[in-house]
């Protein structure tokens, strides 16, 4: 055992043993070459987990739809300044005519919200959701301020890439980043049935679940939770808490905006983007630059909080791996996704404790990390 796999499994040893965490999974590469694959606690029952065990990593996996977005418009099939309407002539209404690709990878198109209401069966309906988004009016202007896209992100880039190559995101995904770069059982938006088993069972801290109080608490400072006309970004029916992430069929349905992944599949996927992994290299570095570098700044009109955003990644990340050229995702369980061009570390976390916009143990496996390389 090296030592820096050996101090990864030290601080995922102490947050399971402590109870912090129920089941934990990391990989990091470094310049192509995997140098942390850890494992630790239980996935499901009496059931360990495995280096292939698969989580609901909920928004984590955007960055894996945006990657394949990338990817066409690395193949010529579509552009970052092509308006949306072009590919998709039904969401050229209520004054999103103008709207392009770079703003939905921006989180700038304006479209952030769901009905109040929407429940995860209307999420497991890709046509439903997609008309529901098609029809909206924005709650800005768009590209005139970026604002989280919590769920409707997915159905974005998902219906752009259907609408550019006639096939589903699960398919482009598999042909484009996961079979190449040899992780097609390990990166699913929709789990075929027969990998259902592998997945972990996730397990929610007892006061973590969102009550409606709290919502309307949680209203009076942070727009997330405002109700707009009767759209809300975050209905109380299809938040990702354990439950959600548990269905079956949110699991086998393609909803984008997460997705269920390895650690190691995901975080091979962005050592990919910056680099040869065994041959394979997803994009070139000018694109990588490109993407990966800040494209806009400010105040989210969703989140209430200082954003920096590349083009479909989230640009930093507080914590001892923290830099300017850091970027990825992150996801509201506590898992997280992120790749660093100037150190040429990748490195993803996946876990099954539901922890809510606590991301302890992405912070301390990032410790460890960085102490030991």
């Amino acid at each position: 055992m090296n030592d820096i796999q050996h101090t990864v499994q030290q601080a995922i040893d102490q947050l399971v043993d402590g109870g912090a965490e129920r089941g934990l999974q990391v990989a990091v590469y470094r310049h192509g070459e995997l140098i942390v694959d850890a494992v630790g606690g239980m996935a499901a029952g009496d059931r360990p987990v495995a280096s292939d065990t698969l989580f609901h990593v909920t928004s984590t996996a955007k960055g894996v739809a945006s990657t394949v977005l990338h990817t066409l418009v690395a193949d010529g099939l579509l552009g970052y300044d092509t308006p949306v309407v072009e590919l998709w002539p039904e969401y050229g209404v209520n004054g999103k005519d103008r709207t392009t690709v770079r703003d939905v990878l921006t989180h700038s198109a304006g479209v952030p919200a769901v009905p109040v209401g929407t429940t995860a069966d209307d999420l497991c309906d890709w046509d439903k959701m997609c008309g529901l988004v098609a029809g909206a009016t924005p709650w800005w202007e768009p590209a005139s301020r970026t604002g989280y896209h919590p769920q409707t992100y997915g159905y974005l880039v998902g219906e752009i890439v259907r609408r550019a190559t006639g096939n589903t995101i699960s398919e482009e995904t598999r042909r484009r980043v996961a079979e190449p770069l040899g992780v097609e059982d390990e990166l699913f938006f929709a789990v075929p049935t027969r990998d259902l088993g592998r997945v972990a069972h996730h397990v929610q801290p007892e006061g973590m679940h969102l009550t409606l109080e709290m919502a309307a608490q949680m209203a009076e400072t942070v727009p997330f939770f405002r109700v707009l006309d009767g759209w809300t970004a975050a209905p109380l029916g299809a938040l990702p808490d354990a439950d959600f992430c548990n269905r079956v069929d949110v699991l086998t349905s393609e909803i984008p905006a997460g997705g269920v992944v390895s650690a190691r599949g995901i975080a091979r996927m962005y050592a990919a983007l910056m680099g040869p992994v065994d041959g394979v290299r997803l994009l070139s570095g000018a694109r990588l630059r490109d993407i990966a570098s800040v494209v806009v700044s400010g105040p989210d009109a969703v989140l209430g909080f200082p954003a920096k955003r590349g083009l479909g990644y989230d640009i930093g990340f507080a914590g001892p791996l923290d830099s300017p050229t850091l970027f990825g995702m992150a996801g509201s369980g506590g898992t997280a996704a992120y790749a660093d061009p100037e150190t040429g570390v990748a490195i993803a976390v996946a876990k099954n404790r539901v922890t809510a916009g606590d991301y302890t143990a992405f912070t301390a496996i990032g410790a460890a990390v960085a102490k030991s390389l």
